[in-house]
């Protein structure tokens, strides 16, 4: 079958799903579809069953992509897929803010062009331009985006898929920019600093204020969550 063909197969139970995002899952290495000669992908049943073990694992179960792979590689070797986890093992706020923080979370070295951007977070161009007219997304002075603007575009746009719109986020980026002022108040004297290693250590502290501020954000709204009815 043809990328379109898949696509029309899955829409049935994944309304939402696009060729961009099929696209960006064998990207990740979840479907590896064989290619003809001329290098044009070709689907099976096999791949279309795939596919929809994944998207109904993200759907259903929230798991990230690298619990899925890691049950796609224990059924590929015959074995059963690890257990599920029910409601309440679901990382909280807390758990998930410290993953996002964890090294190479944000794709240290990652370079991306626009059509990659676009193909990696599942959005359109309308989407992206969006973005980027809130400031939520920014490309570098080559045009590029690296990790962390690819974090943020899925973000944005899981964020969008429950209804929340760039509009919406507003708050949030104000938040952040502040919390950066709160950070750069405490690292600035040690920036400006004659010796090299008060320089550098002014990084590492940005790093773990940056850290803490996250956490507490994530523990306030996980606190907050608790109070609702």
């Amino acid at each position: 079958m043809s990328i379109g063909a898949v696509l029309a197969l899955l829409r049935d139970d994944f309304p939402e799903v696009t060729i961009s995002k099929i696209r960006f899952l064998e990207a990740e290495g979840l479907v590896e579809p064989r290619r003809t000669p001329s290098g044009y992908r070709k689907f099976g049943t096999a791949d279309v069953e795939r596919l929809g073990y994944v998207l109904r694992m993200q759907r259903d179960h929230y798991l990230p992509l690298r619990v899925i792979r890691e049950h796609l590689d224990a059924m590929d070797r015959g074995e059963a897929p690890p257990a599920l986890p029910g409601p309440d093992q679901r990382p909280g706020p807390v758990e998930e803010a410290e993953r996002e923080l964890s090294p190479g979370a944000g794709g240290s070295g990652v370079r991306l062009g626009r059509a990659e951007l676009l193909a990696a977070a599942d959005a359109q161009e309308g989407e992206l331009r969006e973005w980027e007219s809130y400031g939520l997304i920014s490309s570098g002075q080559d045009g590029g985006y690296d990790g962390e603007m690819l974090q943020i575009a899925k973000l944005v746009a899981e964020l969008g898929r429950f209804g929340l719109e760039p509009r919406h986020l507003r708050g949030v980026k104000a938040a952040a920019e502040r919390e950066v002022s709160l950070v750069e108040q405490v690292v600035a004297p040690l920036r400006r600093h004659r010796n090299p290693q008060t320089r550098a250590h002014a990084e590492v502290t940005a790093r773990e204020l940056a850290t803490l501020a996250v956490r507490l954000h994530a523990a306030l709204v996980q606190a907050g969550l608790r109070t609702l009815p």
